[in-house]
């Protein structure tokens, strides 16, 4: 299961890539990379970010909770060789394409 996340992840990033100017992912091996810290950080990031803003994340209804994907995204692409996010408006439609497919293939599993 965490594998089959991982591969849609990574596939993910590569349409992203592929569709969205300003996001530029070099290989799929670069994109498995990626895919894979962003789930590092997101598992480790978000609980913490939750419990620390919770009256933020009760009032947006949880949409504050899409910052931490927007940092997340951000924070990959400055890190990771080969994966370059080159405008903030590529970050946030990156994150929040990244977070839907997330989404759906994690309902899809259940």
């Amino acid at each position: 299961m965490l594998l089959f996340r991982l591969l849609v992840n990574a596939l993910a990033l590569l349409a992203i890539a592929y569709w969205l100017p300003g996001v530029r992912v070099d290989s799929f091996w670069t994109a498995l990379i990626a895919a894979a810290i962003m789930g590092v950080l997101n598992a480790v990031i978000r609980p913490i970010f939750a419990i620390l803003t919770l009256p933020i994340t009760i009032v947006t209804l949880g949409l504050s909770l899409f910052i931490v994907n927007i940092v997340v995204f951000s924070a990959v692409a400055s890190l990771l060789p080969g994966f370059t996010v080159e405008s903030f408006q590529a970050t946030v439609i990156g994150a929040l394409v990244l977070w839907a497919v997330g989404f759906v293939s994690g309902t899809a599993l259940k």
